[in-house]
């Protein structure tokens, strides 16, 4: 990767304000363990040093990279005092270009694009041995008055009336899914059947799911965190309108699975201890890559985010390749984080 410019000078209003990477601390775990991953260590130079959460296939979730990136580049935003920041995170657009590696340690370097009277924008490179894992552009903007509409949430039942799947893990008898349940930091309520362990009965590109994190976040967690961990969590559902579309499921045989990018938007003001409506639906797939695409609402109905997110989905039935290389992408086999 080219050498980054030295950084811009901020202007004043953005320059006032306070520490975003002093992340507040829980005792309720497996929350406890995400915001751990989140407090990164300053290298010096708009340079973050960060940790990774145990995974089965010692691969890096890519979630997590993500929501470090965005927390690595709010951090050379330096807010006005309030906890919150002067420009709130609005966007984010990445790509994922390396599998994460367990093990080794995550650099975050952040280049200052722009700063200008209403929006910044920062560039941030996840680096494992030098070499890029992650590479995304996030904007910022102040918050300011205009003219507002949003879509109303569609009918849903109340996720009280739902199976947990971490109550479905949990009655499985096998390690892996043990382990799953165990590090599940949200709660994923499937309106339909889910797609985890087994193929739907009927087909479909669309599904809906509620989700919160499992445990409240505590005093003093800023809109930024709870922005970064609905990347986070998002990153684990997106593709799955793709399998039920063709009938696939989690555990089918030979599945491979990567997220390639990751386009996101925050409308309004979220919170992810609360309960969050997804309305997904899989507008194409084709060779090899499936789109995935969500609104979340919050539990009003309020249009709080949207996200979209193209992702490799192989069997293999589709052709004679063989297994993608480390070079393919971030390939996981996503379940509960």
């Amino acid at each position: 990767m080219p050498e980054s410019p030295q950084p811009l000078p901020l202007t004043p209003e953005v320059a006032a304000g306070p520490d975003v990477l002093s992340v507040p601390e829980t005792d309720a775990e497996p929350l406890a363990s995400v915001l751990r991953t989140l407090r990164l260590e300053r290298l010096g130079g708009d340079e973050y040093a960060g940790s990774s959460l145990p995974q089965l296939n010692e691969r890096i979730y890519g979630g997590q990279v993500l929501a470090q990136a965005i927390v690595a580049a709010a951090d050379t935003l330096v807010g006005d005092g309030d906890g919150d920041g002067v420009r709130q995170l609005h966007s984010v657009h990445g790509y994922f270009l390396r599998p994460g590696k367990l093990g080794l340690p995550i650099t975050f370097a952040v280049e200052r694009l722009h700063d200008g009277r209403s929006f910044s924008t920062r560039r941030t490179h996840a680096l494992q041995q030098g070499k890029p894992i992650l590479s995304l552009i996030s904007s910022y903007q102040e918050d300011q008055p205009g003219r507002e509409h949003g879509g109303s949430a569609p009918a849903a039942p109340d996720p009280e009336s739902l199976t947990s799947a971490i109550t479905l893990f949990d009655t499985i008898d096998h390690p892996v899914a043990k382990f799953m349940s165990s590090i599940a930091a949200f709660d994923i309520r499937h309106v339909d059947e889910s797609v985890y362990v087994q193929a739907p009965q009927a087909r479909s590109d669309e599904q809906m799911l509620w989700m919160r994190a499992r445990s409240p976040l505590p005093a003093g967690t800023t809109q930024l965190l709870h922005r970064a961990l609905l990347a986070y969590a998002c990153d684990q559902v997106l593709l799955e309108p793709v399998l039920r579309r063709h009938g696939l499921h989690w555990r089918t045989p030979g599945l491979s699975v990567a997220s390639l990018d990751h386009a996101m938007w925050w409308h309004r003001p979220v919170r992810v201890d609360d309960w969050l409506l997804f309305v997904q639906h899989s507008p194409s797939a084709q060779g090899g890559r499936g789109l995935g695409i969500a609104k979340v609402f919050d539990r009003s109905g309020a249009h709080v985010a949207t996200v979209g997110q193209e992702g490799m989905v192989r069997v293999p039935d589709d052709d004679d390749r063989p297994v993608p290389t480390d070079d393919d992408g971030e390939w996981h086999r996503p379940a509960l984080r």
